[in-house]
C-alpha cells in the first residue's frame, strides 16, 4: 500500500509505540486520526506532526466514545485505509490475589477495544474493497504474551491469546472483502508499559522504531498478499 492520500487509524496514539505509529504514516504521506483518552499529549503531538495528525479522544472501553471517533475520522476523511489497534495495558499478579476490577479493566481494554475498533472500520472498508477492489489494512498489535504463558500473567496472557484468535478468525473473514489483518506480537519494548505494570523489563529491549518500522513494511506489501502473523523478540534481551 501506498500510503500517499490514505487515512490511517491508531488507537492509543498518544504514548509508546502509538507514537511512533502516528509519526511514521505521517512521514510517509498519510493522514492519522489518533485515538487516545487524554487530549493533552496528543495536542503537542499535533504542534509538532501539523495538520496531517487529527486528535480524537477516545476510550477503546465504551462502545459510544468509540462509534463516535469512527464517525469523526470518516466524516473527515471520508475514509479509512489502515486500523492498527494499538491501545493495551498490562496488570500482572498471582492468580488468587488478581482483582475483579483489574481483570475488567484489562479485558475491557485488551479485547473489547480491539472488537469495538474493527467493527466500526469493517464497514468502510468493505465499501472500499467494492469501489475499488481493496478495502484495507487491520493491524492488531497483541504480544509475545498471545503466542507462550508465564506465571503471574494469567490475565494479561488471556487478553492476548484472545486478540491472537479474534485475528485469526477475522483474518480468514475478511479477506474475500479485501481487507488484510495482521497480528504482530512483540517482545519487550522500551516504554513506559513496564513501569506503569509494575515490573521489570529486559536489559536490551527494542526500541518503538523497531517495531514500528517493521508494522510500516506489512502495510507497504502488495494487495496481493498478506502478512498475517509477526513475531519480534529482542536479539540480546539480558545482553
Amino acid at each position: 500500500m501506498d500510503f500517499t492520500d490514505r487515512v490511517a487509524v491508531v488507537t492509543g496514539a498518544s504514548s509508546g509505540i502509538g507514537q511512533r505509529f502516528v509519526s511514521d504514516l505521517i512521514d510517509r504521506g498519510a493522514t492519522v486520526f489518533g485515538l487516545a483518552r487524554s487530549l493533552d499529549v496528543m495536542e503537542d503531538l499535533r504542534n509538532e506532526l501539523g495538520d496531517s495528525f487529527h486528535p480524537v479522544r477516545c476510550d477503546v472501553r465504551d462502545e459510544e466514545s468509540v462509534s463516535d471517533a469512527f464517525d469523526t475520522a470518516v466524516d473527515a476523511a471520508g475514509r479509512i485505509d489502515v486500523l492498527i489497534n494499538n491501545a493495551g495495558l498490562g496488570k500482572f499478579g498471582p492468580v488468587d490475589e488478581f482483582s475483579t476490577e483489574h481483570w475488567d479493566t484489562l479485558m475491557e481494554t485488551n479485547v473489547r477495544g480491539v472488537f469495538f475498533c474493527t467493527r466500526n472500520a469493517v464497514p468502510t472498508m468493505r465499501a472500499q474493497n467494492d469501489e475499488s477492489g481493496f478495502g484495507g489494512h487491520i493491524v492488531n498489535i497483541a504480544s509475545i504474551a498471545g503466542l507462550l504463558g508465564n506465571p503471574n500473567i494469567s490475565a494479561y496472557n488471556a487478553s492476548k491469546f484472545s486478540v491472537r484468535g479474534f485475528s485469526e478468525s477475522i483474518m480468514k473473514e475478511l479477506r474475500d472483502d479485501g481487507i488484510k489483518v495482521t497480528c504482530v506480537y512483540p517482545g519487550s519494548i522500551e516504554t513506559d508499559f513496564f513501569d506503569v505494570a509494575g515490573v521489570d523489563m529486559t536489559d536490551h529491549p527494542m526500541k518503538p522504531e523497531d517495531v514500528s518500522s517493521t508494522v510500516m513494511h506489512v502495510i507497504e506489501s502488495p494487495e496481493n498478499y498478506l502478512i498475517s502473523e509477526v513475531v519480534m523478540r529482542p536479539l540480546r534481551p539480558r545482553g
